[in-house]
């Protein structure tokens, strides 16, 4: 109790401002480019076919790459990671800004596809960072600030995107931001505190010294030192070995019930926006640009609701369990009354609901996903938290056409459906997530 925690020392609190600033620019930057992308594929004569094919390659590449990159960044540590991700993916937004043909465009979604986990290590960084018992409250304000990059950045690629060669503009000041976050990045302070960071020898230590073999234990002091010594004690072949066995040990532990439970949550939500402004426009005859209004409506109040996860975890006295239960169970509620809402006020109101549950909600399944599985490295247990969520980007389509066929309620009932689905195995799996909780209390 006499040490101070991470957080509260100078660096700690540093670095998270850092990584919060490094959120917002990654979201700002990313939220310029891509509603202008579907427009510049149309433009260079991509048939919807084509643009499919190429968006549905992404989401693959997204799927297989989030738990190796997570994984790896577990190795060679959080701070190299990052900044490789960071520029690998400028350069591919810098490659769609010369993109002037369809081949060139293809290529560049390439390197987006496998390197663009920023978020995702930042996380994984913040959570090595602060206590778990501050986690919830950290990742809370880290969502909201990305949250503001993503309300801000359509606005302004809207605007240069008006301008004379404005989706090249766009592309290229995207670029840029990605190259001064990766700079961020590189300037960031090193802690002086290492009580709760995962550094990449206690990492690997962590891991009964998976390629012990082929690393050199580099002393946990010198942080600033530690990922160039680890990375080239390190071959390449040992690396992908211990990603490997890092992956797969978190695919077949005891958190099968975790990760359906974000699946199912992250599929219903899915279904509500998927014909959000189709539905919009046949149930009460909203323009699009109303429609637009009201989705940026819930995006702002969902980063606001960011900053309401410290006294939240305080008032529930840290038990996260009931936290995301309670926030399902206002999930599916929403999701229900907006399928079946008659009124235009009641879809407002759902909303208004939805927003706070889907924010509370995504980072208190992802706090404890970090506490279940805490043995197996913050950065694998968040990159395969997205691989789960990409498998449910590829099944939302195809549920949503079929959902639409009966009704254009049909999408958010069915998520509605799945939300009490996830409902119910949080409730069969009570007695595991409340000895996760008493755990977690007796190390605090």
């Amino acid at each position: 109790m006499g040490a101070a925690s991470p957080n509260r020392t100078p660096n700690g609190r540093s670095l998270q401002q850092c990584l919060h600033v490094v959120g917002f620019l990654d979201l700002f930057g990313v939220s310029m480019i891509v509603p202008l992308l579907n427009h510049h594929m149309k433009s260079l004569g991509a048939s919807p076919t084509t643009a499919g094919i190429i968006g549905s390659c992404y989401g693959i590449l997204q799927l297989f790459s989030s738990s190796i990159v997570g994984s790896w960044s577990d190795i060679v540590g959080r701070r190299y990671a990052l900044i490789t991700c960071i520029l690998i993916s400028a350069l591919g937004y810098g490659l769609l800004g010369i993109s002037i043909n369809i081949y060139i465009y293809a290529i560049a979604r390439i390197p987006v596809g496998i390197f663009k986990h920023s978020l995702s290590i930042s996380k994984a960084f913040l959570s090595d960072l602060v206590s778990e018992k501050e986690r919830p409250h950290v990742m809370g304000r880290f969502n909201s600030a990305s949250s503001m990059g993503f309300i801000l950045g359509p606005v302004v690629g809207g605007y240069l995107t008006e301008l004379q060669g404005g989706f090249y503009i766009t592309s290229f000041l995207c670029t840029c931001i990605f190259i001064i976050n990766a700079g961020l990045v590189w300037m960031m302070p090193r802690t002086t505190d290492t009580a709760n960071i995962v550094t990449p020898s206690r990492c690997v230590n962590l891991h009964n010294n998976l390629t012990s073999n082929a690393i050199n234990t580099v002393h946990p002091s010198q942080e600033s030192n530690d990922i160039m010594t680890n990375r080239s004690a390190q071959t390449l072949w040992a690396q992908i070995v211990s990603v490997f066995k890092k992956v797969t040990g978190v695919a077949f532990s005891q958190m099968w019930d975790i990760f359906l439970v974000r699946l199912l949550l992250a599929v219903a939500v899915m279904l509500y926006y998927s014909n959000f402004a189709l539905a919009m426009e046949e149930r009460f005859h909203m323009t699009p640009r109303m429609t637009g209004y009201l989705i940026s409506y819930g995006s702002t109040l969902g980063a606001l609701a960011g900053f309401s996860l410290g006294p939240l975890s305080r008032l529930y006295q840290y038990n996260i369990y009931t936290m995301l239960l309670h926030s399902s169970v206002l999930t599916f509620f929403s999701i229900l009354l907006y399928s079946v809402a008659p009124k235009l006020w009641i879809v407002v109101l759902s909303s208004t609901f939805l927003a706070f549950s889907t924010s509370i909600g995504r980072t208190c399944i992802v706090d404890l996903e970090l506490t279940l599985g805490q043995k197996h490295g913050s950065g694998t247990l968040i990159g395969v938290g997205q691989s789960v969520t990409s498998v449910g980007r590829i099944l939302v389509p195809l549920f949503s056409g079929i959902a639409q066929e009966y009704s254009p309620c049909g999408p958010p009932q069915l998520g509605a459906v799945l939300a009490l689905a996830s409902i119910f195995i949080m409730y069969k799996s009570k007695s595991h997530y409340d000895w996760s909780a008493q755990s977690k209390h007796k190390r605090e």
